[in-house]
């Protein structure tokens, strides 16, 4: 027979999940009554198989039958169903008292106090460290959210394989991700108004067209905005991604989830106090798209000039083409920002997937110094960020990530982090975002609740915190045989590309 915190407190079998070891022996002390856990329990709706379709808590309100001595009949008490003890046990007296009742709720918590807070102690599942009750409160009911959320999602198309194995846990409700090839008779077979998930930029446009004119939901996934050490070009996985039912965050003309998160702005106290937090730590270790550490700014040259970084992008990136308001050019965002600023000593990174050889988007050397005064390909960008003045950029996160820093940003299109009142904006006006947000308000929406994130140590979903935690720890997760292949071809397209000009 189980624990009350075994029935209660249990990890989802969440694919290829391995919960830390509990390596402790000591208590946290108990930070909350059992009043308190009761009703966090009861908010998040967690306890027992909660990623079932037909869970004890989703389930209609009924009787539920048990030995006296089994603990689920509490966890049945707690989520307000009416019991029966089919023998004599420590939770026998549940059944006979009403659910809702002052002498039930007061039974409750006695035995929520004898049976878990006096007597068992609670292991973060991503540390095996202590933790408090309400702490692993939270964290299930974060699990529970994004179960739910995944629950309509009938096939998912467009996903590399190499991605799977990390983007199946953060797409899971309580049954495999049914991945499929996207072909033009994958999805004649799904019921009309299912939810199909997409991964657009591996999509056939013919197909990608019949899924959108078709009966159902599209839901769009892309990666997030802390993903990993190493390019996704390099078939390095997505240890974080969005997903956006509505439209997606680099698509100014269509609403989305992140804006309409941002418009709402329902960010509490507590969230923005977080983001700062976060926020300060992703700039003081350098904390990037792709990488981490050295975020010390770098030693500058050009004398006193007003130093401008200009950000190279994927020319055919799905960001530029639908939010760079007409802008899809490396050398021509070159010459605008040179245009504008004929004194400043003007920095230009290339794309790391252009300067890689895997994408479009490579301006020759002796063409992008007619404009620019040095090219930076190797530091990290956010050493970079650090160093200068300001920063121009098309759709790029690099933008984003200047802010974290303080930077000024001029965004030459129209990226999810424009018409907020903290960059100026030479793209396409964006009516819809018509307030201006503090960078806390911005940072809470874009890393606290729009992406969703994998700890690549347990396999589980987690927040950016634990992410940045193991990323700044050394711990990865890339295919030890494709990703090498990947750059070897890289390097050979960049090599060629250095005899037929700009791509």
């Amino acid at each position: 027979m189980s624990s009350p915190a075994e029935a209660i407190f249990r990890v989802p079998p969440f694919p290829g999940a391995r919960p830390a070891p509990i390596t402790h022996n000591r208590r946290q002390g108990t930070l909350a009554s059992a009043a308190h856990v009761i009703t966090a329990l009861r908010e998040g709706r967690v306890g027992g198989a909660f990623w079932a379709p037909d869970d004890l808590w989703s389930a209609p309100d009924h009787l539920v039958q048990a030995p006296g001595d089994d603990p689920h009949l509490l966890l049945a008490a707690i989520a307000g169903k009416s019991v029966q003890a089919l023998s004599n046990g420590a939770f026998a007296a549940l059944s006979a008292l009403s659910p809702g009742r002052t002498e039930t709720e007061k039974l409750i918590e006695e035995l929520v106090t004898r049976h878990l807070l006096e007597t068992t102690d609670f292991a973060d599942p991503f540390t095996g460290e202590p933790t408090t009750v309400l702490a692993l409160v939270q964290t299930l009911a974060g699990w529970r959210r994004l179960i739910d959320a995944n629950r309509p999602i009938a096939a998912a198309f467009g996903f590399a394989h190499w991605k799977r194995d990390t983007v199946d846990p953060l797409l899971w409700a309580g049954r495999p991700v049914p991945f499929r090839t996207a072909s033009s008779d994958s999805f004649r077979d799904l019921p009309r108004g299912a939810t199909i998930a997409v991964w657009k930029a591996r999509i056939p446009a013919t197909i990608l067209a019949e899924i959108e004119a078709g009966p159902w939901h599209v839901t769009e996934v892309e990666d997030g905005f802390i993903r990993s050490t190493g390019l996704g070009a390099d078939c390095v996985p997505p240890l974080s991604i969005v997903v956006d039912d509505l439209g997606v965050h680099y698509d100014p003309l269509r609403p989305n989830r992140l804006e309409e998160m941002l418009i709402a702005g329902e960010s509490s106290a507590a969230d923005l106090d977080r983001a700062r937090r976060l926020r300060e730590w992703l700039v003081r270790e350098g904390v990037s798209k792709y990488g981490v550490g050295g975020g010390a700014p770098l030693p500058r040259e050009g004398g006193d000039r007003r130093h401008l970084l200009v950000v190279g992008q994927v020319e055919d990136d799905r960001s530029v083409v639908f939010g760079g308001s007409g802008l899809q050019s490396n050398l021509e965002l070159l010459r605008r920002v040179r245009a504008s600023a004929p004194d400043a000593w003007i920095v230009y990174r290339p794309h790391p997937d252009v300067e890689a050889g895997h994408r479009r988007g490579a301006i020759p050397p002796g063409m992008a110094l007619e404009v620019a005064d040095s090219i930076d390909p190797g530091n990290p960008i956010s050493a970079l960020i650090a160093m200068v003045d300001e920063v121009h950029v098309i759709t790029s996160l690099a933008g984003f990530e200047a802010l974290l820093q303080g930077k000024s940003v001029v965004t030459h299109g129209s990226p999810f982090f424009a018409g907020w009142g903290l960059t100026r904006d030479l793209g396409r006006p964006l009516p819809r975002r018509n307030k201006t947000l503090s960078i806390d308000q911005l940072a809470a929406a874009v890393l606290l609740r729009y992406p969703r994130y994998l700890d690549p140590l347990t396999n589980l979903p987690c927040t950016p915190e634990i992410l940045v935690m193991r990323l700044l720890s050394g711990v990865q997760r890339r295919n030890v045989a494709l990703v090498p292949l990947r750059r070897l071809v890289g390097r050979i397209r960049r090599a060629f590309a250095q005899f037929v000009g700009p791509r």
